[in-house]
């Protein structure tokens, strides 16, 4: 039997140029009316979101999900605080690493599993510093110089 892939909505790829990520965790999204039909169709805008612990909740904040063309006068606001689904003790765990100095929670990827279920993958990170940036980035370049060295080489 196949496995079938998950179908990926968005990346914050801006996330992985900024953080070091140092744990990844899956939750599920709490969705309303047409969002899931939208973004089947548009996609969304993880650019500058970022997620907090509030009351024992984790809520993402400053996703775009566009509304649905076809949707009626009830579509939900389009940048509205979304609710993450997670385990109690996922999110005092998370409660707990957050609270030390530098540590947050970054949405990396939006995705849909094989069942059709919506899902945030979302890292526990710390903050680069702007030499770190330098450096992964000098590494980048290293890493491709290599790979165009060893691709010239074989032919």
């Amino acid at each position: 039997m196949k496995k079938k892939q998950d179908t990926t909505i968005a990346k914050n790829r801006r996330a992985l140029h900024e953080y070091e990520v140092i744990e990844t965790f899956e939750a599920g999204i709490e969705l309303v009316g047409c969002e899931v039909r939208s973004l089947r169709d548009n996609g969304c805008q993880l650019t500058d979101c970022f997620a907090l612990i509030r009351g024992g909740e984790v809520w993402l904040n400053n996703v775009h999900i566009p509304p649905f063309a076809q949707g009626n006068i009830n579509n939900a606001d389009p940048d509205r605080k979304r609710k993450l689904l997670m385990h109690k003790r996922q999110i005092r765990y998370l409660s707990e690493k957050v609270s030390e100095k530098g540590l947050a929670l970054v949405p990396l990827k939006m995705y849909f599993r094989d069942n059709g279920l919506v899902k945030v993958e979302l890292a526990l990170a710390r903050g680069k510093k702007l030499y770190d940036k330098r450096a992964s980035m000098k590494e980048r370049d290293t890493r491709r110089e290599i790979d165009r060295a060893l691709k010239e080489r074989s032919r």
